[in-house]
């Protein structure tokens, strides 16, 4: 893995705590559980940070789709290229449980995404997508929208999914 910064996207305010839309801070958050290192918060006050093992994990204080400003501001912070980043985020069109990573992806109607690239002009950057979208209860359900689930609590099946999920990337990417 050739990222310096691992970055998590989420909502900061505690009414968003434990809600599927804040799955890049929970990835985080577990990514690091395990760390004594104290967590940051940096100048301009619109990310927090802790470094470890040679890699800065970050997660942003700003609404989701301002994420672009925080983005912007670590990447002069640490002075990083955008090609540094690993940004973590929800993805609604990926079932629970799964992940998938890419590079100078389009933002496919991610708003946090959109930020990041509107501020950074750039879309030369790592993204890890965690899947959170529900899997249907029939082949005949019809397709829940993203804004109809995002924003809700995470259910404890589902949580322990997730957790899977980031043992998952943690062995894959960190180990």
């Amino acid at each position: 893995m050739h990222y310096k910064i691992v970055v998590g996207l989420g909502n900061p305010d505690k009414k968003y705590e434990k809600t599927y839309h804040n799955a890049g801070f929970l990835a985080i958050d577990f990514l690091t559980k395990n760390n004594s290192e104290k967590w940051q918060t940096a100048s301009s006050k619109d990310f927090e940070y802790l470094k470890t093992n040679g890699l800065v994990f970050a997660k942003t204080l700003v609404y989701m789709n301002e994420s672009g400003k925080a983005l912007k501001s670590i990447i002069k912070y640490f002075k990083a290229d955008p090609k540094d980043l690993l940004i973590v985020h929800d993805d609604s069109d990926i079932v629970l449980g799964n992940y998938k990573l890419s590079n100078n992806r389009g933002a496919a109607g991610h708003h946090g995404i959109e930020s990041v690239q509107q501020h950074i002009k750039n879309n030369d950057f790592g993204r890890l997508r965690i899947g959170i979208r529900p899997m249907p209860k029939t082949d005949t359900a019809r397709r829940v929208k993203a804004e109809e689930f995002v924003l809700k609590k995470i259910s404890r099946p589902s949580m322990a999914i997730l957790e899977k999920t980031f043992q998952n990337i943690s062995k894959e990417l960190f180990s």
